[in-house]
């Protein structure tokens, strides 16, 4: 089974709105192509299939911006994002056509020149919070996700073994090389823990490298599942954030003060969006206009039925998410299309409890946990298995963040996590005009409200009888029967209401510059 970490495939990565799946899964996967092409691209085709999510929303959710970025080698949350389809140097091509084979709804064929005459042909496909998976390189088939260090070989079937022996003998490959054969020809993929040696991937004919995207994996994990994770928990007397420090610590053979400072950050990057979207003078959004403010202008003033703290955290929840819909700088929480709700709850819960930053960063380690979990056993992907994953997934997470802040056990943090899931299963992805707007910005205020009630019904007295792997498994299953109309193609759902449709979107999706 697979073992997630929490900063890598969970809270994070700091990002531009507004999906994830779209803007930082499409940087990761230009990112390596880059570095695989070995030059600075001169011309970049990128091919599309008519069935996938990316077909539909790749201009509209900033795919191509983010696909350009990563090819130019430069940041994501670099301002240039909003003017680097216009600039000169790398032509940029984005074709909608049949892909054969392609499995995956965010599938992207890349092929890559160099003024030097070098060239790629690689195939992607981006599976959700940023996550990346290259399947292709060349046309020898491949699993490269961007967690090592990656050394990609082709010779002759009686020299590749020569290169494989130079390219492991320093023993920082992590794992046998993926091999095949073909016509003559050889391939072996290395994955390693670090760089090759200067000079040697010139010295080899055939020789591809990529670096990681990601904070590189060298730990065993302390457990893969919920059971496994809480019967240490009770054995310890340790919170869930307490075990998610520890695992995290080792999963990333990292020092639990160099986590805790990397999620000290991330809740900053969080807070700042969270503020920055309650500005009633926000732009940039497409279909909405900025109202976060006025809901919680309202609930300080007592103009609201009921207000106080769970209405608090939807208004900063959907701050965030007009931050993000606007393309600016968020942490996927664990994803774009999600990015709002643990935010919302966490920057809630430190203004109500007087909370520092690191003890802020505790609860949101809490909640990574739980976001692990749900890696390991089923997807963060709308495009895959519909809002229940990304939103539903934020909503159980934040619900162990409250559980937390109470003081609650592990077992009661999961166990909050499991009811807020079993109340989302279901939830479509039919996002309006393509855009992670509506309506995704009431759906994160909603899982962010609905966090606290959760979290007291189980600290109240409530036996959840159907445990969180065990929940996970069922929303997965249920996510895999929805339709493709249901999973981010903006075919199905509120996507096709009349009114919806009719809606006009402004057209230039640029922080500072475009207001609905």
């Amino acid at each position: 089974m697979k073992a997630a970490s929490i900063l890598n495939h969970v809270l994070g990565p700091v990002m531009r709105g507004p999906s994830s799946s779209h803007t930082a899964g499409a940087y990761h996967i230009a990112c390596i192509a880059r570095d695989l092409l070995g030059a600075e691209p001169s011309t970049a085709v990128f091919r599309f299939d008519p069935h996938g999510s990316y077909a539909h929303t790749f201009a509209q959710q900033g795919a191509d911006k983010a696909f350009v970025m990563g090819l130019r080698a430069r940041p994501l949350t670099d301002e240039s994002f909003f003017t680097c389809l216009e600039e000169p140097g790398l032509p940029a091509r984005f074709d909608v056509e049949p892909i054969p084979g392609a499995d995956h709804p965010n599938t992207v064929d890349l092929e890559l020149a160099s003024a030097d005459g070098r060239s790629l042909h690689l195939r992607a496909r981006s599976i959700g919070g940023g996550e990346v998976e290259v399947t292709r390189i060349d046309g020898w088939d491949v699993l490269l996700k961007g967690t090592w260090h990656e050394v990609f070989l082709v010779a002759g079937q009686d020299t590749i073994e020569a290169h494989i022996t130079q390219v492991t003998a320093d023993g920082l490959a992590v794992e046998a090389p993926l091999r095949q054969n073909r016509e003559g020809l050889a391939m072996a993929l290395i994955h390693r823990a670090g760089p090759l040696p200067v000079g040697l991937a010139r010295s080899l004919t055939g020789c591809r490298e990529a670096r990681p995207v990601y904070f590189q994996q060298l730990g065993a994990p302390r457990f893969t599942s919920t059971e496994e994770m809480l019967v240490l928990a009770e054995a310890q007397s340790l919170s869930l954030g307490q075990m998610a420090l520890a695992y995290e610590a080792q999963r990333l053979n990292l020092a639990e003060e160099v986590v805790m400072a990397e999620m000290v950050r991330r809740y900053r990057v969080m807070k700042d969006a969270a503020e920055r979207g309650l500005d009633p003078e926000l732009t940039g959004m497409q279909l909405l206009e900025p109202t976060a403010g006025r809901i919680m202008q309202a609930c300080g003033e007592g103009r609201l039925a009921v207000g106080g703290l769970h209405t608090r955290a939807a208004a900063r929840a959907m701050a965030v998410m007009h931050v993000n819909s606007a393309m600016g700088v968020v942490c996927a929480a664990p994803t774009g299309g999600s990015a709002g709700t643990l935010p919302g709850v966490v920057t809630t819960l430190a203004e109500e409890r007087h909370l520092s930053d690191e003890e802020a960063a505790r609860l949101l380690l809490a909640a990574g946990l739980i976001g692990v979990f749900v890696s390991n056993r089923a997807t963060f992907a709308a495009e895959v298995a519909g809002c229940q994953v990304e939103i539903g997934a934020a909503g159980a997470m934040a619900a162990s963040a409250v559980v937390e802040a109470a003081g609650g056990t592990a077992r009661q943090a999961t166990d909050a996590a499991a009811i807020a899931f079993q109340n989302t299963m279901g939830s479509v992805c039919d996002l309006v005009q393509g855009m992670v707007e509506i309506p995704c910005h009431t759906r994160n205020a909603l899982a962010a409200s609905s966090a606290f009630v959760c979290a007291d019904l189980i600290l109240g007295g409530y036996r959840n009888p159907i445990p969180l792997d065990e929940t996970i498994d069922a929303v997965y299953a249920v996510g895999q029967l929805l339709p493709p109309e249901l999973r981010c193609t903006a075919k199905g759902g509120l996507a096709l209401a009349p009114s919806a449709q009719q809606l006009h979107a402004c057209g230039t999706n640029r922080m500072g510059k475009c207001r609905s």
